[in-house]
């Protein structure tokens, strides 16, 4: 099935058989692009913006921890705050560089845009007050 591989670290194996391609083995699975729109970037971007602003409230809630000690609930809540908000920021870094690639546009200026029309109000279904 496999050799040890001199060159890995040791106990690795070294596979000794073709790779599976079409030919040889079962179809692996395509990775399909997920394409995004512009208006599904200021969505994702609103959602980091949202746990960012949950991460600094609790900050300023609990305090430095080394100056207040947090308890364990606190601790807990915070870094699943400041995960959630990791991930999100990923999440749209990762769809703005897709579809700045798609659309043929530098990353930067797509960011601007994503990050700028997020900051303006979400348009409602609702008339304005006294309309």
């Amino acid at each position: 099935m496999g050799s040890v591989c001199p060159s890995g670290p040791p106990g690795y194996l070294r596979a000794t058989h073709a790779p599976l391609t079409a030919r040889n083995g079962p179809r692996l699975p395509s990775i399909r692009k997920v394409a995004h729109t512009f208006e599904e970037l200021v969505q994702k971007q609103r959602a980091a913006d949202e746990a960012h602003v949950r991460v600094l409230h609790l900050r300023d809630t609990y305090g430095a921890p080394t100056v207040t000690p947090w308890s364990e609930t606190q601790t807990d809540t915070y870094e699943t705050a400041w995960r959630a908000w990791r991930d999100l920021a990923r999440d749209v870094q990762a769809a703005v560089t897709d579809y700045a690639k798609e659309q043929g546009k530098p990353r930067n200026d797509v960011e601007a845009d994503v990050k700028r029309e997020a900051k303006s109000p979400e348009p409602t279904d609702e008339p304005p007050p006294g309309a």
